[in-house]
């Protein structure tokens, strides 16, 4: 029998930790949403608001990208932390046929240590776990 290929994603706005458990291991990659620039002192006074909440948009869609990207290679996937990043990530995913068969879970956690989150996908892969909400 084949073995589900299942991913976590620890997220908020400025980061994910995913995990992939497998055969009783971790693997875990973080994804950063903004990448660290060297900002001039002067542009920060020159940029007006619409400029740089254009620029959140284009970093945050970009960070969505990259995580939908790796969604692609899982059967399942749990999307838990605790802003509601987690929810744009699958606004995100709606309408588009790529991940129509892949069962998307959101939870609300709270700040983790990794292996916090490694023992919070224990839970969710052990067959009991029914108390999360599938939303794809």
């Amino acid at each position: 029998m084949k073995t589900k290929r299942i991913l976590g994603i620890w997220m908020d706005h400025s980061k994910a930790q995913l995990s992939e458990f497998s055969n009783g291991n971790f693997m875990t990659e973080t994804i950063e949403s903004k990448p660290k620039l060297h900002v001039k002192e002067e542009d920060l006074y020159y940029k007006d608001e619409s400029h740089r909440l254009n620029k959140e948009r284009s970093q945050l869609a970009t960070y969505y990208k990259k995580l939908s990207d790796a969604i692609l290679n899982y059967e399942e996937v749990i999307l838990f932390g605790p802003t509601e990043a987690k929810e744009e990530l699958v606004n995100s995913l709606k309408g588009n046929h790529l991940f129509e068969k892949i069962k998307i879970v959101v939870q609300p956690a709270d700040k983790m240590t990794e292996s916090e989150q490694h023992e919070f996908l224990k839970e969710f892969t052990n067959p009991s776990a029914n108390h999360l909400r599938v939303v794809r």
